[in-house]
């Protein structure tokens, strides 16, 4: 146990670390009171602080000063473009759900950029006054983190005096207030937005510089910021400057108590617990005693777009037609890789095809499918490894360990809409994460579990790239035809009733909850066998292969192939899967490429490539549209 000096030390350092949590939930919070969108990519602005501040500082050999401000300026500019070009036109046109997956997107970008500039090594800043510390009685302080105690102070203050004491501040306020009132007073709402956006950019570019020096960054170190901060914001209450600051310092501190008396590999999964708690009992936060924009003024009339369809008989037909390619792919001379690679992506399909009756079909945004393939990849091969269980029972208990999770996670998201509820699916996910990382004796901990066999039926193995492509792709078929005569049935239609309005769902007799579970069910339960077969496919499985990065990518894949479609997320996963093997050197490109296209595919391509092809299908053959005969001129017209 600690002594007083020791547990004076503990709070100095859960300070020191709340102070960026805290600096983190500002931005969070100035964003969502002017925009109403949870921007994901606000850890991300703290690693390019950092890589900018890098570059001034150890590559040109710029003084501090300078370096700091040239970093501030330099990053925030680049967000700006970013933010201009795509985070407001996605507020201005797309629903609040999409808005917040496209920017989980962003944070994929970003991360992709810091990885072809920065690469995948941590790197350190030196510190700013000195490695030795400052000693307070018996207490020792890093100076670095003065240094962080003060640029965080100076940023409440200043962002306090922004809101409070000018003009700017008052547009802000206005924007948050009541969107549709302040375009009618004049104020350009797009433009407060871009400006929230970049002003939570320098917040969070500043937090990266005065962190540097304390803690090794690498290029996606933006994730744990972005999911500390949102943590801190959601305990404090979302909109609430107080909450931020009062969040991201009791998360500093809890998570300094918790690796203590706990251990470090479980100080993240206890905050996430917490997070947990913070939404089954206060989802709006501590400080947060409503909704920040007026609710009497209906600001948000976008809706989700309307669902692909063709008809029977083309479906069918061209149905058949790509099954069949798709089956003689494995026959043909293909270059080195690519098969693997194809089994690859037909496994990641089954998860992808799970998400879409998620969210293609109900509406509901998930960020934690990755988490149910963990779930049901470990299940299944812990089984077959350690109890000498065949592949096939290891695959359906893990569907039903899935499910049982799936049911536990309802219990919490059962009354959360929105951003809550994707929030609560990305917490779900990253506890995951988590655990699998803590678990060493079960999962193997970071290295991961080895010697896992490939999946059999009975006597038969699937031990080869192509038998476990044409496995795949026969559970494929079966799944897709399953749910397609689901979606034509009096339960698609109940779903796409809660996609479109759940009031008017709810209004009409339809049990909103009960949809929601069975659709989550569903999902977890083809992402348990995507997770299985993909456990198989490498005799191996680590927490990062089923992390919750590769929730993001799924969602890419189907965003790409297009939502509501269900054969739509296939074209994703062979796409994002392929591009890599077949051109080498795109593959470290592959992360920034996914954000990229999942942004631009939300903003230009909105019906995905499957449904742009699905409205070239359903051209052929049509009749042409009747062109309206030209009027007859009026006698009295020809004699004049």
């Amino acid at each position: 146990m600690p002594d007083l000096n020791g547990i004076i030390q503990i709070v100095i350092g859960g300070l020191l670390q709340g102070g960026v949590f805290a600096a983190v939930a500002l931005g969070f919070s100035l964003v969502y009171r002017v925009t109403g969108v949870i921007n994901l990519a606000q850890g991300a602005f703290c690693v390019l602080g950092a890589m900018a501040m890098y570059y001034f500082q150890t590559i040109f050999h710029w003084p501090l000063p300078l370096a700091v401000l040239g970093a501030i300026v330099s990053a925030t500019l680049f967000s700006l473009l970013i933010g201009a070009s795509t985070f407001v036109p996605a507020v201005s046109k797309l629903p609040v759900s999409s808005v917040l997956v496209l920017t989980a997107g962003l944070l994929t970008f970003f991360e992709g950029v810091a990885l072809v500039v920065w690469g995948n090594q941590p790197y350190a800043l030196p510190p700013f006054s000195g490695e030795a510390p400052v000693s307070i009685g018996s207490v020792r302080v890093p100076t670095q983190g003065l240094w962080l105690a003060a640029g965080t102070l100076v940023m409440i203050v200043a962002l306090w005096w922004l809101l409070n004491r000018t003009k700017i501040g008052n547009a802000l306020r206005a924007c948050a207030e009541n969107p549709l009132a302040a375009r009618l007073m004049g104020i350009d709402v797009p433009r407060m937005m871009l400006l929230s956006f970049g002003l939570a950019a320098a917040i969070g570019t500043l937090s990266g510089i005065l962190v540097a020096p304390i803690t090794s960054l690498q290029f996606d170190s933006g994730r744990f910021f972005t999911t500390s901060g949102f943590i801190a914001v959601a305990i404090g209450g979302l909109g609430s400057f107080a909450g931020s600051i009062v969040g991201g310092f009791l998360l500093g501190v809890s998570e300094q108590f918790a690796a203590f008396y706990v251990s470090s590999l479980f100080a993240n999964t206890l905050a996430l617990l917490l997070l947990l708690v913070m939404l089954i009992w206060r989802p709006q936060g501590i400080f947060s005693s409503g909704p920040q924009r007026r609710s009497d003024v209906r600001d948000d009339m976008r809706i989700h777009r309307p669902l692909i369809r063709l008809t029977t008989s083309k479906a069918i037909g061209f149905g058949l037609a790509f099954v069949v390619l798709l089956a003689v792919l494995p026959l043909v001379q293909l270059p080195s890789g690519v098969l693997s690679s194809l089994a690859i992506a037909m496994i990641l399909f089954i998860a992808v095809l799970g998400l879409d009756v998620l969210m293609g079909y109900a509406g509901q945004v998930s960020l934690g499918q990755a988490g149910f393939m963990a779930v049901g990849g470990y299940a299944a091969a812990i089984l077959a490894t350690t109890y000498d269980w065949s592949p096939l029972a290891g695959v359906l208990a893990g569907i039903v360990i899935s499910v049982v999770c799936a049911l536990a996670l309802s219990l919490v998201t059962g009354r959360l809409r929105g951003h809550y509820l994707a929030l609560a699916t990305l917490t779900f996910g990253l506890l995951v994460d988590s655990l699998t990382v803590g678990l060493v004796d079960l999962t193997g901990g970071p290295s991961g579990l080895v010697g896992i066999p490939s999946f059999a039926i009975g006597s038969f193995e699937f031990d080869t790239p192509a038998r476990m492509y044409w496995l795949a792709l026969a559970l494929s078929v079966v799944l897709v035809v399953i749910l397609q005569g689901g979606m034509r049935s009096d339960f698609g239609r109940t779903l796409k009733a809660v996609r479109t309005d759940q009031l008017a769902a709810a209004a009409l007799g339809i049990n909103v909850g009960r949809v929601k579970v069975v659709a989550l069910c569903i999902s977890a339960a083809l992402a348990s066998i995507s997770g299985s077969l993909y456990a198989f496919q490498f005799h191996f499985l680590s927490p990062e292969m089923v992390a919750t990065p590769r929730s993001f990518e799924m969602i890419a894949m189907l965003v790409l192939g297009g939502e509501g479609t269900l054969v739509g997320g296939l074209f994703g996963s062979l796409v994002l899967t392929l591009l890599p093997t077949l051109v080498q050197s795109l593959a470290l490109y592959k992360t920034a490429a996914e954000g990229a296209l999942l942004v631009i595919t939300f903003l230009f391509l909105p019906e995905g490539l499957f449904g742009r092809l699905a409205m070239w299908i359903a051209q052929i053959g049509a009749p042409p549209t009747p062109v309206p005969p030209a009027s007859t001129p009026k006698l009295a017209d020809k004699a004049s």
